[in-house]
């Protein structure tokens, strides 16, 4: 097999640049990929292994830092009123207006990433021929519910650590940060120790975590940002591209949070991976990898 070439470049935005990288050829006959990112906030590293698709089926693979975050531009000064859902919309537009592919495209979202994906696809655009939605929320009021679910499902001594300090507002003490890290090595990535993809994310989030403090919150669970009262179950019914919902057997993302997707988007088909929880992607990567692939290759 021939080697696959991988291009990285900068796009200007709003005066600003957003990083991106493409693997593969984005001129050839198959359906470019554009994978997102979650958090909001994450990076591009934790999912760059979706990048094996291109020597899978010889399609470009499309990475990017959305603003704010990784090699993108950092403006930790910014604050709730700029992170927005219709930013990173416009980001994606104009990402794709970029690179040429506007008219004829696939999109992969984890996470926040399928969310936003989600708010592009009930658009309509043209060129969305595919939509993957992996581990994605569709209502943030579920989310949480299932995230204090599964928490109650956490040791005593745990759940008193987290109770403790988000009464206390202690939420960058290093108890609290441990005791959610049992949450997170259970629901979040169950490999032990994280691939060093997963940890670089993490560790650029623990340099960085502007986007997802202002977005999101301190933690999975614990969602008090300007995302808290996000929902797209009312508008579903308007995603017209043929979608794939991936999930894992012991994802944050419980049945119960990806549910809305599989009833309301109308050629949805769902693949649910037994060993992983929120990464499919690095959990069984393989067999991640591959449903992506023999997914889009009928649509190419």
């Amino acid at each position: 097999m021939n080697a696959v070439v991988s291009v990285e470049g900068r796009m200007p935005f709003r005066g600003y640049e957003t990083w991106y990288r493409v693997t593969g050829d984005l001129g050839g006959a198959e359906l470019p990929l554009v994978v997102a990112h979650g958090g909001p906030g994450c990076t591009h590293d934790y999912v760059d292994s979706l990048k094996g698709i291109a020597a899978l089926d010889g399609r470009a693979v499309i990475h990017y830092d959305q603003l704010g975050n990784g090699k993108s531009t950092h403006l930790p000064d910014k604050g709730p009123d700029f992170w927005t859902v219709d930013l990173f919309l416009a980001e994606l537009d104009a990402l794709l207006a970029h690179l040429g592919i506007a008219g004829r495209y696939a999109f992969l979202g984890q996470s926040w990433g399928g969310m936003l994906g989600a708010e592009h696809a009930v658009r309509q655009p043209a060129g969305l021929k595919a939509l993957i939605i992996a581990n994605s929320p569709a209502n943030m009021h579920t989310w949480v519910a299932e995230a204090n679910r599964l928490r109650r499902e956490l040791p005593e001594e745990v759940q008193a650590t987290l109770l403790k300090h988000e009464a206390a507002g202690t939420l960058t003490d290093p108890d609290y940060i441990a005791a959610s890290r049992v949450f997170y090595d259970r629901h979040v990535c169950r490999i032990t120790p994280w691939p060093e993809d997963v940890a670089r994310t993490f560790a650029a989030m623990d340099e960085d975590n502007t986007v997802y403090r202002n977005m999101n919150g301190p933690t999975e669970f614990h969602v008090i940002g300007t995302m808290k009262d996000w929902t797209i179950e009312d508008r579903l019914h308007r995603i017209v591209a043929p979608t794939l919902l991936i999930s894992g057997a012991h994802d944050e993302a419980t049945p119960e949070v990806v549910r809305p997707y599989r009833e309301n988007i109308a050629h949805c088909r769902w693949v649910l991976f037994p060993e992983s929880s929120h990464m499919p992607h690095v959990e069984e990567k393989d067999a991640c990898l591959k449903a992506v692939s023999d997914f889009l290759v009928p649509l190419d």
